[in-house]
């Protein structure tokens, strides 16, 4: 019997690049992309974890190929993406998934460096990321951008404002990006992740993190990053191509309580 659809949801031989890919969303992501036939480029600046990765990736029989680099050095991304297309081929797919997470109340003596490390990394990295890989993403009209922000990009936590200013800047790079990409095919989309447990979180005990679900998330627990990924696989199919410009919560409907 012939299938009724039209519309594909491989991503076989596709090439994507996951940054922040040495552990939690970005691990979780560079895994499943591999195991749905991506060419995955894992980029992180922990050079170990990016080893581990694409171990863990080849030894399962997938394809990937690790990059280390710190993207707070917007200059070196021109390079990095060079790499990544000599070595695997145009890219189709970026994940723009690395995050630093930097407290800060603006009278703190640290802030303003706080401030600085965290939109280099969090928003400018990733607009430099579109801008290395633009030609690659137009090409076939199919190109596919995540970016990756937070659940304080759409709301705040008291003492966050670098990281939470950041994040919300995300939110609207991708919508005008999603603007500005419309009409060459390429879909541009943002995640917000909740509470989830990775490096990030990892400092939190597991009573303050049940504590916390219980009060805030409908789902009374924190997610886990391939709840994350899966998502973001979603958003990078074929068949994925009229969402453009939308702010997903994945939240376990944190959002959407009130109370």
């Amino acid at each position: 019997m012939s299938r009724l659809s039209t519309l594909s949801r491989s991503i076989d031989g596709r090439v994507a690049i996951v940054t922040g890919a040495a552990s939690g969303m970005g691990r979780a992501t560079s895994h499943l992309f591999a195991d749905e036939g991506a060419k995955v480029a894992v980029v992180d600046r922990n050079s170990e974890g990016v080893e581990s990765v694409v171990r863990e990736i080849t030894d399962a029989g997938g394809t990937a190929k690790g990059y280390v680099a710190d993207l707070a050095d917007g200059d070196a991304i021109p390079g990095l993406v060079d790499q990544v297309r000599g070595d695997l081929g145009p890219i189709d797919i970026l994940i723009n998934n690395a995050g630093i997470s930097l407290p800060g109340v603006i009278t703190d003596d640290h802030w303003e460096e706080n401030w600085i490390k965290s939109f280099a990394v969090n928003i400018t990295a990733q607009a430099k990321l579109v801008r290395a890989c633009h030609d690659d993403l137009v090409r076939n009209a199919d190109g596919r951008i995540v970016n990756i922000a937070s659940t304080e990009g759409l709301g705040a936590t008291k003492g966050m404002s670098p990281y939470t200013a950041s994040k919300t800047g995300v939110t609207g790079l991708t919508r005008s990006l999603a603007l500005e990409y419309g009409d060459r095919g390429v879909t541009v989309n943002c995640i917000c992740p909740g509470p989830i447990r990775t490096g990030m979180t990892a400092g939190i005990n597991d009573e303050a993190k049940n504590k916390f679900a219980r009060r805030r998330v409908p789902l009374r627990r924190y997610g886990d990053p391939e709840e994350v990924a899966q998502i973001t696989l979603s958003l990078v199919l074929p068949a994925a191509s009229y969402l453009n410009g939308a702010i997903i919560p994945v939240d376990g409907g944190m959002i959407a309580q009130n109370t």
